[in-house]
C-alpha cells in the first residue's frame, strides 16, 4: 500500500482476458462459498509468503518494480496459476524507475535521516544550502498558497507537516512562492518512507521527508540546512499477472487484485505478500475450471508503490464494454498487520468520513465482507475509500469495489484494542515499508480470517451477483454507470 499521494496514470495499456462468454466445462461441483472460504487454510496462505520471501531474500531484500525480485515474484505467481488451468497473460506497461544515490540533510553540526519522496527533483551531488522556513501549522499545512501569506520563502527550504493535501500539491505551492525545496515532517512516528510525488511531471524542487521528532528538532535548530537528494528517474517497465477462469460468463465479472511490488526498502510480506497470497490461494483452491456462473478474474499488479501505475495502466487500457464486462473489483492490501485492525471498506459511507461511499453496489460487497467475519466473530469497522490502494482507478470508473484491510500506518484506538485485542495508542504496522516487513512480523491469525473472508467473497459472486448484498448485473450496471 502505498502512502498518500496522488493518483498518477500508467502510460501503457495492458492486454485484457475478455470476450464471449465462457464454453469449457466445469472440472469441479458447484461452487459453495463458505466451502471455498474453509479450503483457504492459513497453512496455505504462509505457503506462498515464504516463497515471497524467499524471493526477496535472493533479490537484494526486496520485490519493488523495476527488480529482479518482483519479476521472480511475476513468474512465480504465474506458474502457479498455470499449474491450475488458468489462462494467464502477463501484459507489459510502462513507468518511471525512480533511483537514489544520495540522501543527506545536514543541520549544524548534526545529520538527520531523510527519504527522498519518489520523483523528486535532483539536487545534484554537491546538495542545496539554505534557510529553513517552517509552514504554519494550520489545519492544513502547505496546502493553500496563502499558508505563506506574510513568510519570505523565496530560496528557503520550507519545513511543512504531512497531511490533508497530497505531497504533490505542498512542494507545487512551496515552489511557486519561491522555495528552493521542501522536507514534509511526517505525522507518526518513525521514518517518512515510501511517500510519493505521484508522476515525474509532478516535481518542481527537491522533495524529502523526515520523522516526527526530527522534524522538530530541525525547527528548534533553524538557520541554514544542507539538503542533499541526488535522483535519477527513467522510464522501465513492469508487468501485471491476469488470470481468468475458463468458465463462467465473462459479461459478468468478478474481478480481484492485489498488488505484487514491495517498496525498496524490503521484502513486503504484510505489504502485500499477504494479499497476493490470499487471493493466489483462493485461486488455487477455485481452479481454473470451476463451476460457476460468473467468471472470475485474477490480478496482481506491479508498481503499486510508485502510485497504483499497473492498475491504471490496466483499467485505462480497456474500452468501453469491457469495464462494463467486470461487476464488481475486489482489492486486498495488507491482511496481516501485526497490530492488526479489522476493517472493510465503507461502501455506503455509513461511517461519513472522507471520500464518500463507493459506486452502486459497493455498500452490498461491504455487508458482505462485515457479515461473513461477523459469523466468525469479528465486528469489523469501516474503512474509507482513501486512494491509496489498486480500487481507485476502478471506483473512478464507477466499479462496485471493496474489500477487507488489517491497517497500515494509522494509530489503533482504545476502543478498536478492546474489541480486536492488540495495542492501543500503536500504528496497525510498525513495520510499513521498512526492512522488517518480514514473514516473522506478520500477524497470522489476522491473516487466517481476513483470507478466508477474501475466498467467500470470491465465491459469493462467482455463485451470483443477485441477493440482498448484490452489484447491479448486465444491462442495470451499464445504466447505473452511465448515470453517473
Amino acid at each position: 500500500m502505498r502512502l498518500r499521494g496522488v493518483f498518477t496514470v500508467g502510460v501503457a495499456g495492458a492486454l485484457v482476458l475478455a470476450g464471449c462468454s465462457s464454453t469449457s466445462e466445469p472440472d469441479a461441483p458447484p461452487l459453495d462459498a463458505s466451502a471455498l472460504a474453509s479450503s483457504v487454510t492459513e497453512a496455505g496462505v504462509v505457503g506462498h509468503l515464504e516463497q515471497l520471501q524467499t524471493i526477496a531474500e535472493n533479490n537484494a531484500g526486496n520485490r519493488a518494480a523495476g527488480t529482479s525480485g518482483y519479476d521472480a515474484s511475476v513468474d512465480y505467481v504465474a506458474q502457479v496459476l498455470e499449474d491450475k488451468g488458468f489462462d494467464v497473460q502477463t501484459p507489459e506497461f510502462e513507468f518511471h524507475k525512480f533511483d537514489v544515490r544520495t540522501e543527506v540533510l545536514r543541520s549544524g553540526d548534526r545529520d538527520f535521516d531523510v527519504r527522498a519522496l519518489s520523483y523528486s527533483p535532483s539536487t545534484g551531488p554537491e546538495g542545496i544550502t539554505a534557510r529553513l522556513v517552517p509552514a504554519p501549522k494550520d489545519e492544513s499545512p502547505g496546502c493553500e498558497v496563502t499558508d505563506y501569506d506574510g513568510l519570505d520563502v523565496t530560496g528557503a527550504i520550507v519545513l511543512v507537516n504531512r497531511g490533508v493535501c497530497p505531497f504533490a500539491a505542498k512542494q507545487q505551492i512551496a515552489s511557486e512562492r519561491g522555495a528552493a525545496g521542501v522536507i514534509v515532517v511526517n505525522n507518526e512516528d518513525g521514518p517518512m518512507s515510501g511517500g510519493t510525488l505521484g508522476d515525474p511531471d509532478a516535481g518542481k524542487v527537491p522533495t524529502g521527508g523526515v520523522s516526527k521528532a526530527d522534524g522538530a528538532a530541525l525547527e528548534q535548530a533553524g538557520g541554514d540546512v544542507t539538503l542533499t537528494l541526488d535522483t535519477a528517474t527513467e522510464s522501465s517497465t513492469a508487468r501485471n499477472v491476469i488470470a481468468q477462469t475458463k468458465t463462467g460468463s465473462t459479461d459478468d465479472v468478478v474481478m480481484v487484485g492485489a498488488h505484487l511490488d514491495s517498496v525498496p526498502d524490503g521484502p513486503g510480506i504484510n505489504d502485500n505478500g499477504t494479499g497476493v497470497a490470499s487471493i493466489l490461494e483462493t485461486a488455487v483452491q477455485l481452479g481454473g475450471s470451476p463451476d460457476v456462473d460468473n467468471a472470475v478474474r485474477f490480478a496482481f499488479w506491479g508498481a503499486e508503490e510508485l502510485g497504483l501505475l499497473g492498475s491504471e495502466a490496466y483499467v485505462n487500457s480497456l474500452s468501453e464494454e469491457q469495464r462494463n464486462d467486470i461487476a464488481l473489483y475486489l482489492n486486498f492490501d495488507m491482511l496481516g498487520s501485526e497490530n492488526a485492525g479489522y476493517l472493510a471498506y465503507d461502501g455506503d459511507n455509513s461511517d461519513n468520513v472522507g471520500e464518500g461511499p463507493g459506486p452502486e453496489g459497493s455498500a452490498g460487497i461491504e455487508r458482505t465482507f462485515v457479515e461473513f467475519l461477523e459469523g466468525n466473530g469479528v465486528a469489523a469497522d469501516g474503512t474509507d475509500f482513501d486512494g491509496r490502494s489498486d480500487y481507485g482507478p476502478f471506483i473512478e470508473h464507477q466499479i462496485p469495489s471493496g474489500g477487507v484491510f488489517s491497517g497500515a500506518d494509522e494509530t489503533k484506538t482504545p476502543e478498536q484494542a478492546q474489541k480486536w485485542g492488540g495495542t492501543a495508542g500503536v500504528t496497525y504496522d510498525e513495520n510499513y515499508h521498512s526492512p522488517t516487513d518480514t514473514l516473522e512480523n506478520v500477524n497470522r491469525a489476522a491473516l487466517a480470517k481476513n483470507a478466508a473472508a477474501v475466498a467467500y467473497a470470491v465465491g459469493v459472486y462467482a455463485e451470483s451477483l443477485a441477493g440482498p448484498n448484490g452489484v447491479p448485473a448486465g444491462a442495470d450496471r451499464e445504466k447505473a454507470r452511465a448515470a453517473e
